[in-house]
């Protein structure tokens, strides 16, 4: 894989190209994905954006959502774009598999490939240039380098802010995380200084569901969530019969993980969904636990230091009993901080 800055001279030469992202895209994947697509159309790039799912309604309100294809929904005239495409930008994920069905398709393209992620461990045979910073915020935040480290800083317009703020803001749990760096206020003054109301975005992201989503983080947390004060850990289980009363969508338990920690002396927090066809795992941690190795060794699983996700095969009555297994065996680690005692 050839460094990003190799393909900067490059970008005056119009292309078709394609942008794609992770499935089940986030706030920072879609916001990523285009933010960099209104800067490339500045530069007559033909631009397409791919979904390799579906994605939460919440997200509908950024700028070129309505013209972002879904990948599973329509497939053959995905697969038609992907054919005529000389570039692929890969945003927000390491390796292929994570977009799903998408991957054999991307896999198979005789096309450029372009990562731009800040996850561990990246797949670099498989891209001609990139990128793969672990100490950046979000994508939205690199892509904002690319444009900017390109020469194209006069090219962050309005449209680019919102959607680049948006993946800025959630991944960085409202500039919380560590990773919220000075780089990170200075990116967000440039946004502010091109008009963005960072207001408006908030409200679309946070003040955007329904009622049963509130409903049902009401019912999660008083009957699905366990806490094991002598590990610092919290768990929370959700059943496929919860997301079925509760109607909850694509989206609806984003952020759901983060809960737990807002309790005194919790250094995991951690959220199981029975779905369909797999248990989905998120992992969130305080301090020096790192969920990243801990997602990778037991759940199939990976991403940062402080938040990952994994999978499991088995039931979810298995696979809750295999996490308390494995807690129990990392307590040394989630003990070494000051514990809290429960009140």
């Amino acid at each position: 894989m050839q460094a990003i800055q190799e393909i900067y001279p490059l970008l005056t030469t119009p292309r078709k190209v394609v942008i794609t992202m992770h499935q089940k895209p986030d706030a920072d994947a879609m916001g990523s994905a285009l933010g960099l697509y209104h800067f490339l159309i500045q530069l007559n790039h033909q631009v397409t954006v791919i979904s390799p799912t579906n994605w939460a309604k919440w997200l509908n309100w950024m700028p070129g959502c309505d013209k972002v294809v879904d990948f599973e929904l329509t497939r053959e005239k995905a697969e038609g774009i992907l054919d005529e495409a000389e570039w692929v930008f890969c945003l927000d994920f390491n390796i292929l598999l994570r977009t799903k069905h998408m991957a054999p398709k991307l896999k198979a393209l005789n096309v450029t490939r372009i990562l731009i992620d800040h996850h561990a461990e990246p797949d670099t045979p498989t891209f001609a240039y990139g990128i793969s910073d672990t100490s950046k915020s979000s994508t939205s935040e690199m892509i904002y380098d690319f444009i900017v480290d390109a020469g194209y800083k006069h090219m962050l317009n309005k449209e680019v802010a919102q959607c680049l703020y948006a993946g800025v803001m959630t991944d960085t749990g409202s500039f919380r995380f560590p990773a919220t760096s000075a780089a990170v206020h200075r990116m967000i003054a440039d946004f502010k200084d091109q008009g963005l109301d960072h207001t408006k975005v908030h409200e679309h992201i946070y003040d955007n569901y329904l009622e049963n989503r509130l409903r049902f983080i009401g019912h999660v947390l008083l009957h699905r969530m366990e806490i094991y004060y002598e590990y610092n850990t919290a768990l929370i289980a959700i059943t496929k019969k919860d997301l079925q009363r509760y109607e909850i969508k694509t989206g609806d338990t984003e952020g759901l993980v983060n809960y737990p920690l807002s309790i005194q002396g919790i250094r995991l927090a951690a959220i199981v969904i029975d779905r369909d066809e797999e248990r989905k795992w998120s992992f969130r941690s305080k301090g020096d636990f790192d969920v990243n190795t801990f997602a990778r060794k037991y759940f199939e699983g990976g991403g940062h230091f402080n938040a990952a996700g994994g999978r499991s095969s088995a039931s979810l009555e298995d696979t809750v009993a295999r996490f308390i297994e494995v807690v129990h065996e990392n307590a040394a680690s989630l003990q070494e901080e000051h514990s809290s005692t429960k009140s």
